[in-house]
């Protein structure tokens, strides 16, 4: 439960490196509701196996709260800001909050992964064709990567597992004028 009731949105809060978990304490402990997914995995350290605890989304962290009354957060050490575009933060959807939590609840083995979208340029990373570049589509249920010869104005589509690649082009140059391309952090100064 938030300071201000049930009736707030999530938002997606970027933190300073590795102090994701300071951070969710301390505003925990100002009563807001956080949400920081982690993951468990073990680290050899001295000979031995120590279970640590990765953020599965590095520097952020999810907080409800209402957006008109976000300066506690805004201050807090640890914080950077609240994800948004220019000095407005957007909410995270429900839905997709909702799919982490479940996922974590469950203990379903997850990780840290770029994220990746249909159109957006790619290179093969783990497979025999390494170093290919083309651009993920989605076809029939499945991942392809399309290699064209630019002169011929001609492609070639190759299915492939979506985790065989990694995105080399950011997002905001695919989507160029959605919201994607906007988003910023608000700064906490």
């Amino acid at each position: 439960m938030t300071p201000e009731g049930n009736s707030t949105a999530w938002y997606a809060i970027q933190t300073r490196k590795r102090r994701e978990q300071s951070t969710a304490t301390l505003l925990s402990g100002k009563g807001y509701e956080i949400f920081l997914p982690v993951q468990s995995c073990e680290q050899r350290r001295d000979r031995q196996n120590e279970e640590v605890k990765p953020a599965l989304f590095p520097g952020y962290l999810f907080c409800r709260f209402d957006v008109q009354k976000r300066l506690p957060i805004l201050v807090t050490p640890g914080v950077v800001g609240v994800v948004g575009q220019g000095r407005v933060p957007i909410p995270v959807p429900f839905s997709e909050i909702h799919a982490i939590q479940s996922l974590v609840s469950l203990g379903v083995p997850a990780e840290p992964w770029p994220y990746l979208e249909c159109g957006q340029r790619v290179q093969i990373a783990d497979h025999a064709l390494q170093g290919i570049e083309g651009i993920l589509v989605g076809h029939k249920g499945n991942h392809r990567i399309v290699v064209s010869v630019t002169l011929l104005r001609r492609s070639v589509a190759l299915e492939i597992h979506r985790s065989c690649v990694i995105p080399i082009q950011p997002l905001c140059e695919v989507f160029a004028g959605s919201v994607s391309e906007g988003l910023r952090h608000e700064v906490s100064a």
